[in-house]
């Protein structure tokens, strides 16, 4: 049988290097992963087209993918971060053209992919004030034509929420990178940029079909929001294929501490053999492990089956996003 291979293996392999696997993971692992991917990203944009006929439009908006994301709190807040900075930058970028000062530093790094995904922008206070908020539609402040004045000590709740996600991914980030040499976490670092949209912008609308799930041809804002979500869709399959493989390897290592003589009543732990492999020496995530977290992934709560009358019966479901 024929190896599958992903057309976004390199890109893969780095995002889950970042979420905290260390091992290289098999061309196999990759392309599951992948296909994953590209079934959410489907998912998405049928979702997107289906709110956009409602809305009387053929062509899908940021508004749509946003829509979708809205009951995750922290992760609609970082996309709005995103796109804030991604409009500075822009900005920034078209005056600089115009001559209009000294912006090469800042405008240099139009990367729209991991950087801003794992920690967030990090503006200095001269240039905090131009960021611009980016509004959502069912909002209340949208209904008016005045908008609020907003004070600057006032932080809403999901800006909150957003704070303790990126404090405790930046703690994880610390954790798998205090240990690293200079090399190390230069390549870890380089690591962070990997994208499946950023300067593939072709590439990916072929891969992921959008002349055929929609007719609409959508802007590079949609196609920057959507690798946005594909790094968070890789990272959270990675860390929960993590916790299905610790949970298994600890598993394994009971039923071979179990083998250990009984004395007094207790299981004395098996003695190291000569040839018994090193202990930090641990194998990559395998498919069943992604497979099993992408089934935790999916899991819905028991409220749900109450529409159903808390009926056992098959019932077909549509696709989670993650």
């Amino acid at each position: 049988m024929a190896e599958k291979l992903a057309k976004y293996k390199i890109e893969i392999q780095q995002m889950m290097f970042v979420s905290g696997e260390t091992a290289d993971p098999s061309a196999e692992t990759t392309w599951v992963i992948e296909e994953i991917v590209r079934q959410q990203v489907i998912e998405m944009l049928v979702q997107c087209t289906s709110q956009a006929a409602r809305r009387g439009s053929r062509s899908i908006s940021t508004d749509d993918l946003l829509f979708l994301i809205r009951h995750d709190k922290a992760k609609t807040s970082r996309l709005r971060t995103f796109l804030s900075w991604k409009d500075v930058r822009k900005n920034v970028k078209t005056s600089d053209d115009k001559g209009g000062g000294d912006s090469g530093d800042f405008a240099g790094g139009d990367d729209p992919g991991a950087a801003d995904v794992l920690n967030g922008p990090v503006p200095d206070a001269g240039k905090k004030g131009k960021k611009a908020k980016i509004g959502l539609p069912w909002e209340v402040s949208s209904f008016y034509n005045e908008p609020v004045p907003e004070r600057e000590d006032e932080e809403d709740e999901e800006e909150e929420e957003m704070n303790f996600a990126t404090l405790q991914r930046l703690k994880k980030a610390d954790e798998r990178t205090k240990n690293m040499t200079k090399e190390e976490y230069v390549n870890w670092s380089e690591c962070r940029q990997a994208s499946f949209t950023f300067r593939k912008g072709k590439r990916f609308r072929e891969w992921a079909g959008f002349g055929v799930v929609t007719d609409s041809k959508p802007n590079d804002d949609i196609v920057d929001i959507l690798g946005f979500l594909t790094f968070e869709i890789v990272q959270t399959l990675t860390e929960e294929a993590l916790k299905v493989k610790e949970a298994e390897d600890l598993c394994k290592k009971d039923s071979v501490d179990g083998a250990g003589e009984i004395t007094n009543g207790r299981k004395r732990k098996r003695e190291r053999g000569l040839f018994d492999p090193p202990e930090d020496d641990r194998e990559a995530v395998q498919p069943r492990h992604v497979q099993e977290a992408f089934r935790r992934l999916q899991h819905r709560p028991n409220k749900s089956r109450a529409l159903r009358g808390f009926s056992r019966t098959p019932f077909r479901q549509p696709l989670k996003l993650i």
